[in-house]
């Protein structure tokens, strides 16, 4: 097995995770099997319980891991599995330690951070690592490794010393350190930070975290500098010189239109080259073929033609709340041809509450709904916001406006229904309500009361279809059921379903019992469709998830299209030598391959 580690140093948001992601598909592309492990230094057994605001969403894993989301952008470079063993906390490691001290495994000795929780770290690792999952037998063949934090940080201090003893463990030709640090522009004078003739402050930062790192015992391979414009020679070859690091190995992750273009970055300046260079695989790694991820990241700057959506959320004022919702929705938006522009909308501004205490506000949240082309309500927790979400599903039911509820975006359409359809006016959530007399969503029976963590239907489960009619069961490619991914604790409430069914609101997907309602649809309005699982975390660049392409297409006005194409195209388009681009389909029950050839100036799906 070979590791690749990737650390951080000077500050904190550099892009580790999206380093570490795009290492991890060139060298996939270059023909090796990769997985992918996240340390993060928090105390926190996982990430379940902690508020999105403050450490971006939540994301869930096939297993139920409730993870950083850097495993989610792992999943969707890599295409791969992850599971939670691939999350490694300080948490989960002290809590292993402690169980095996409490069953007398350590035999009287002293626990002590070292050797035992870094013994345990390198243990984690190795277990870790040899996890398949890209769906194939037996371990990978390279593991990449993001250390969170940034080096300095007081609790990632037992994870460093680990990893340098790991690296001695597993030897050179095995483990290669990348090191991202910020080499800052000033823009007063336009260069690398420059001071006076000497240009030493523009590298200084940089400096001076690879010293911490080597003073800890572990030297970068490679530096991965963040900048705003690819790094002058001279910069680098400053950097190399007191780093100790060949000038080759230093590269630039400057600002992009989008990070898809990351991976052909670090291609273009052959860090691939030096990563196998260091672990000995030049002899059998294969040049790296992106052809098909370099025209996707293209083709994404060239579109133009406009697809507006409103996402209405309780935590819109950090972006990293919703990741995985707005890669889903870019996702589908390029597979369809358009360019997404999303309008995040505070649910609280669009209460009548706002109305009074910020008119202002409440004035431009209306605005922006009404001007959209499509509503996603997406998950959450508590009270906060819950009737502007439920006037946005109002809105676009009355108004025949797409929308797409997701987990308590659908629970809340659900109510809103019962509400104005039913004429049930005190209609609520147990959530939201507990002495509700008429709950339409209530707690699940098997759920905690008492414990939060870990306490949730997580994971992966399944849904069937109750008619091959519904538009969720035709984007699903007319599948009796499909595997998604989910984390609630309240569900529909099923002894109300025969009075929504009997008003037209009509639960298309269910589960194994047939009790619990996982998709629904008014089959009268163009596009109104919750789902109690989370679609966004399988979603994939060029595999867009299905009701996320089926939200983008009623949008942009080409739902017929979109559920004419009976199942997923299976790649992303790849060039042609004559300069033209496919697109494969896998059309009707038989599934035959439909090949569709056209020109990057064309429309997509013209």
């Amino acid at each position: 097995m070979k590791y690749v580690v990737v650390s951080g140093g000077v500050v904190s948001g550099l892009g580790k995770g999206v380093t570490a992601s795009s290492i991890g598909l060139i060298l996939k592309s270059c023909g090796f099997r990769v997985t992918a492990i996240k340390i993060d230094p928090y105390l926190n057994i996982d990430a379940g319980t902690m508020s999105p605001i403050e450490h971006g969403e939540v994301y869930v894993l096939d297993d139920g891991g409730e993870v950083d989301l850097d495993l989610g952008n792992y999943e969707r470079f890599m295409d791969i599995k992850l599971t939670s063993e691939n999350n490694i906390t300080t948490g989960k490691v002290y809590k292993h330690v402690l169980e095996k001290e409490r069953r007398g495994d350590y035999l009287g000795k002293t626990v002590q951070v070292v050797p035992h929780i870094t013994d345990a770290i390198q243990e984690w690792i190795e277990r870790a690592a040899r996890i398949p999952v890209d769906g194939q037998s037996g371990p990978a063949d390279v593991c990449v490794i993001e250390l969170g934090g940034t080096i300095g940080d007081i609790e990632s201090m037992p994870f460093i010393e680990a990893l340098g003893q790991f690296s001695y463990r597993v030897g050179t030709d095995n483990f290669c350190l990348i090191h991202v640090s910020l080499v800052p522009v000033l823009n007063v004078v336009g260069e690398q930070a420059s001071f006076l003739s000497l240009g030493t402050f523009k590298t200084k930062p940089t400096q001076h975290s690879v010293r911490d790192l080597r003073g800890l015992g572990l030297s970068p391979n490679i530096l991965a500098c963040r900048s705003t414009k690819p790094l002058e020679d001279n910069v680098k070859a400053k950097l190399s010189q007191f780093c100790h690091v060949p000038m080759e190995n230093v590269v630039t992750l400057y600002d992009c239109p989008n990070i898809w273009h990351i991976p052909l970055l670090l291609k273009e300046q052959k860090a691939h080259e030096a990563i196998l260079r260091v672990l000995n695989l030049k002899g059998v790694a294969k040049e790296p073929a992106l052809e098909e991820w370099s025209l996707m990241a293209k083709m994404t700057d060239k579109l133009h033609v406009p697809v507006r959506i409103a996402v209405v959320g309780k935590y819109t004022e950090l972006l990293d709340s919703y990741l995985s919702i707005h890669k889903a929705l870019l996702h589908a938006s390029v597979a369809r041809g358009k360019k997404l522009v999303i309008d995040w909308i505070s649910a609280s501004d669009l209460e009548q509450g706002a109305k009074k205490e910020n008119p202002n506000a409440y004035k431009a949240a209306w605005k922006l709904l009404k001007g959209a082309d499509g509503i996603l309500v997406p998950g959450g927790f508590g009270n906060r916001g819950v009737e502007g979400k439920m006037l946005a599903a109002k809105y676009a039911r009355e108004n025949r406006v797409p929308y797409l509820g997701i987990c308590l975006g659908m629970q809340l359409a659900v109510i809103e229904f019962a509400r104005t359809v039913l004429g049930l006016p005190d209609a609520n959530s147990t959530e939201l309500d507990p002495n509700t007399k008429n709950p339409c969503v209530i707690f699940m029976p098997e759920g905690s009361k008492t414990h939060m963590g870990g306490t949730m239907r997580l994971g992966s489960r399944r849904t069937y279809f109750q008619s091959k009619d519904s538009k969720s069961a035709k984007l699903y490619g007319n599948r009796g059921f499909v595997d998604e991914r989910h984390r609630h604790r309240y569900e529909v409430n099923p002894d109300m379903v025969p009075r929504f069914e009997s008003s037209g609101l009509t639960f298309t997907g269910k589960d194994e019992t047939g009790q619990r309602m996982e998709i629904f649809e008014l089959p009268n309005h163009p596009f109104y469709i919750g789902a109690q699982f989370h679609p966004e975390y399988k979603s994939r660049p060029g595999k867009p998830s299905p009701l996320f392409l089926g939200l983008i297409g009623a949008a942009s006005g080409e739902l017929d299209t979109v559920l004419q194409q009976s199942c997923q195209e299976t790649v992303v388009p790849r060039s042609l030598p004559n300069g033209k681009l496919e697109r494969v389909y896998w059309k009707g029950a038989a599934k035959k391959p439909v090949s569709v050839v056209y020109s990057l100036c064309d429309r997509v799906y013209s």
